[in-house]
């Protein structure tokens, strides 16, 4: 029996590193269409499955393989993306994407990674703007076309035609999908903060939760700002999301009062400022923020274990 790496003789495919160079950028473009790296990782597994489960001649007669894992695995996202929203309905409380740590700070992005065997850099995902979790949230309020038209368009790039072969529309009809998702972006965004100043009132806000500091919590958060936390029924964590700074003030006060041994750290959270909490020095919590002007307006707090495993893989339990 051939593996994936060898020819019929036992000789190293020569188009295996071709084909193999194109792994991030399937986890890339997965991760962004679905906002969970375990699924990522699981479509650009069945991507490689499926190429290696044809023929040689067929693979050879393929003009574009990159282009051809690229149709496959959007394709299979579209198809996930259609059946996400049946099965958020049994999903304990709010979903949130999973975060994701800095490159510098990543010990596992592949799930089961540990630090004595840590994940492939090929894995990990580029952060930029298009995985901030803001963005995210805004993609997973989209329909499964309008999402998988803009991310292949806007963030790689591929032309309408392409586009429409994936997702079995004709190119106009992209056209006005990735439209309409520019204008859901355009409503849901603020006007863009310096990264400095998230800094500063990331920071700002970690020192008023450690001293209790009702007053400072208070000035920090737009009057509108809300707490979303996803637990996934795995472990606590409030089911519906907290409006207004006086109550997010309080959830946060019980909180560290609940928790005296909580730490609290300043981490890059999908390419941006964020949080993390831990327990007996293990990741328990990792906050995203939404900042606006000077005032933070939305905190996203992903406790639910199985979307942690990039912080806590090999982090002792």
């Amino acid at each position: 029996m051939t593996t994936p790496s060898e020819q019929g003789d036992g000789r190293l495919d020569p188009g295996l590193s071709a084909i193999m160079s194109e792994r991030r950028q399937l986890i890339n473009l997965s991760y962004r269409l679905l906002g969970s790296l375990a699924d990522a990782e699981d479509v650009v597994q069945e991507t490689y499955t499926r190429w290696y489960a044809m023929s040689r001649q067929r693979r050879e007669a393929v003009e574009s393989p990159g282009g051809w894992l690229t149709t496959v695995a959007s394709r299979i996202c579209l198809d996930l993306l259609g059946s996400a929203r049946a099965r958020r309905e049994s999903y304990v409380g709010e979903w949130i994407p999973e975060p994701l740590p800095d490159r510098t700070e990543w010990v596992g992005g592949r799930p089961g990674g540990t630090a004595a065997e840590p994940s492939d850099p090929a894995d990990r995902i580029t952060l930029d703007e298009s995985v901030n979790m803001a963005f995210l949230v805004v993609l997973d309020a989209m329909t499964p076309a309008e999402r998988v038209a803009f991310i292949l368009h806007d963030v790689f790039c591929h032309s309408f035609a392409e586009v429409a072969e994936i997702v079995g529309r004709t190119p106009a009809a992209c056209r006005q999908l990735a439209s309409s998702a520019r204008r859901r972006i355009r409503d849901a965004q603020a006007p863009a903060t310096p990264a400095a100043r998230q800094a500063h009132l990331v920071r700002a806000f970690k020192q008023a939760w450690e001293a209790k500091d009702i007053d400072a919590l208070v000035g920090l958060l737009d009057p509108g700002a809300t707490v979303i936390a996803d637990g996934g029924g795995l472990v606590s964590a409030v089911l519906r999301p907290i409006e207004g700074a006086e109550q997010i003030m309080r959830y946060a006060v019980d909180i560290v009062t609940r928790a005296p041994g909580l730490t609290i750290l300043e981490r890059t959270v999908n390419g941006r400022p964020g949080l993390v909490a831990q327990q007996d020095g293990v990741t328990v919590t990792v906050m995203a923020f939404d900042v606006a002007g000077d005032r933070i307006r939305h905190i996203w707090a992903v406790r639910n274990p199985e979307k942690l495993r990039p912080w806590t893989a090999g982090q002792r339990r």
